[in-house]
């Protein structure tokens, strides 16, 4: 059995690490109540120029942006891949990329190539070791997302679908669904297809002023972008969601680790207490 001083020294140690995942709890709440209000900001805007572009996929203008266009066989595959800078938030990172790694499988079965862009430090680490050919990334994104540090790694993915380097567009992040749920998500961008956001197959059109070609793509442009801050806004509320409860669980670990050390303590202290008086005993019979 390990010596009182040795138990007192562990039972320290786990109290100054309880109290860092303490504290680390505390801000990952308060950064969370901010996310949250940021994600369910953009949700709105995020959805209704979804569906509005959604509804282009059917529209009959003679004007058909590269965007609607559909490509087959699929040759080439992009990927934006969506994590978080800094780990300790439980499974965030590791079910997501789980995810990708599987879908990544499927692409290799049917021939395709991958091109990689990576928002954040864990997925950008994460592609680096598979091999994946990573055309762009940003990290230290912060705690507020900024369109103008996204919408430039993205870019480099787009330019490559208008010049065909690529045939699909694909996004890879984590949805935020309540505290306690996150679920990674893998969503096709382009080419836009209505039937991925459960628009109607019916033959119409919109009104476009001044024409449809200046109409259209700026609004295809504006869907890249919001899809883009959307997905980034909901992994940021994840992130922090899932760091507050991972810290959580940590200090409660920690206090169960507290009471059974403490535990362990004292029956080391009472066997040493009885120890010694045997030996008083003992010597007093003696003499």
């Amino acid at each position: 059995m390990p010596s009182g001083k040795e138990i007192r020294n562990k039972i320290k140690s786990v109290e100054n690490t309880r109290k860092i995942t303490k504290a680390m709890e505390m801000v990952a709440a308060s950064k969370m109540r901010k996310a949250q209000d940021r994600m369910r900001q953009a949700r709105p805007y995020g959805e209704k120029v979804r569906r509005v572009a959604a509804n282009l996929s059917h529209a009959l203008t003679e004007y058909k942006h590269p965007f609607l266009q559909q490509r087959k066989p699929v040759k080439n595959v992009g990927l934006v891949l969506i994590s978080s800078d800094k780990g300790l938030c439980g499974g965030l990172n590791s079910n997501v990329l789980r995810m990708v790694v599987s879908r990544i499988k499927e692409w290799d079965a049917q021939g395709a190539g991958l091109k990689a862009t990576c928002i954040g430090n864990k997925g950008f680490g994460f592609m680096q070791r598979m091999g994946a050919e990573i055309v762009s990334n940003v990290v230290g994104i912060g705690d507020k997302p900024q369109l103008e540090k996204l919408i430039g790694p993205v870019k480099v993915q787009l330019d490559a679908y208008l010049n065909g380097e690529i045939d699909a567009l694909y996004i890879a992040y984590t949805r935020f669904i309540n505290t306690m749920k996150q679920e990674p998500v893998i969503e096709q961008l382009l080419p836009l297809s209505g039937e991925s956001v459960g628009s109607a197959k019916t033959k119409w059109d919109y009104v476009y002023e001044p024409d449809p070609k200046s109409v259209i793509d700026d609004l295809l442009i504006r869907y890249v972008e919001a899809i883009i801050y959307q997905a980034v806004a909901e992994n940021m509320a994840s992130e922090q969601s899932a760091r507050m409860v991972a810290m959580k669980s940590a200090s409660d670990n920690a206090k169960t680790v507290i009471g059974d050390l403490k535990l362990v303590y004292n029956k080391a202290r009472q066997a040493a207490i009885t120890k010694e008086l045997a030996e008083i005993v003992s010597g007093a019979a003696a003499v």
